[in-house]
C-alpha cells in the first residue's frame, strides 16, 4: 500500500506534538499556538494531537511518551511525531538547571531512538526563550541548540533552530514581558509557526 494510500483511507497523518507549554499555546487569545497556525498553512488534512504540558522537561516528556503517542497512532497509517523541548529544561530551581545539558541531549536522543525503532517520523522544534528566565537562561539555551541540531542531523531528522531567532523578535519579548514573563500572545505564536515553517515543516508534512 502506498503512502499515498494510506493517507487516504486515514484521512491525512496523525501527528502528535509533544512538549511544554510552547507546544500546547499557552498564552494565546486564539488558542492556536504555533501547532495550530503550522498545521493550517501546511497540512489541514492532518489529524493532530497537542500533547504539550505545563513545566514539562525533556525529562517527563520522555517519561509519558510512548504511552501517549502509542495511543494516537495507527497501524499502517502515516504516523508523525513533532518533539520540542528544552525550555524548561534551562529554567533554574534550587540553583542548578532543571535538567543538564548533557542530560537533555540524552532524552532528545532516546525520544528520537525510539520513533525510528517504531517507524514514526520525526521533526525536532528547538527551545524557545523564556524572556523571564534573563541573559543566564538565554545562554543555555544558545549553547543547547547546537548540540540538538547536531544530534538530530546524525539521525537524518530536521531540526529548526528558533531560540535566537525569537530572543531577537520585539514581538514574542514584547508580549511575554506583558504576560506572565514566558508565553507570548497571538503574534508572537505566529512569529514562532514561521519559523517553523520556513525551517521545513510543510515539505516534512506532505512528504
Amino acid at each position: 500500500m502506498t503512502t499515498r494510500t494510506i493517507n487516504d483511507r486515514f484521512g491525512g497523518p496523525r501527528v502528535c506534538f509533544l512538549g511544554d507549554s510552547f507546544v500546547q499555546g499557552l498564552g494565546d487569545p486564539e488558542f492556536r499556538g504555533w501547532v495550530g497556525r503550522a498545521l493550517q498553512a501546511a497540512a489541514p488534512d492532518a489529524t493532530a494531537f497537542n500533547l504539550g504540558i505545563r513545566r514539562n522537561t525533556s525529562e517527563d516528556v520522555r517519561l509519558r511518551c510512548w504511552a501517549e503517542v502509542g495511543a494516537r497512532i495507527l497501524p499502517g497509517a502515516d504516523n508523525r511525531l513533532v518533539l520540542s523541548v528544552g525550555a524548561n529544561d534551562a529554567m533554574t530551581e534550587d540553583g542548578a538547571p532543571r535538567v543538564g545539558h548533557d542530560r537533555t541531549l540524552a532524552n532528545l536522543a532516546a525520544l528520537l531512538d525510539g520513533a525510528r525503532e517504531r517507524g514514526i517520523r520525526t521533526f525536532v522544534v528547538g527551545p524557545p526563550p523564556v524572556v523571564c528566565g534573563g541573559a543566564e537562561h538565554l545562554e543555555r539555551l544558545l549553547a543547547l541548540a547546537p548540540a540538538m541540531a547536531a544530534l538530530c542531523a546524525e539521525r537524518g531528522v530536521p531540526f529548526v533552530d528558533v531560540t535566537r531567532a525569537l530572543a531577537e523578535d520585539a514581538t514574542w519579548v514584547a508580549e511575554a514581558d506583558a504576560a506572565d514573563g514566558a508565553h507570548p500572545g497571538a503574534g508572537g505564536y505566529g512569529r514562532l509557526a514561521a519559523l517553523v515553517l520556513a525551517g521545513g515543516f510543510g515539505d516534512w508534512i506532505r512528504g
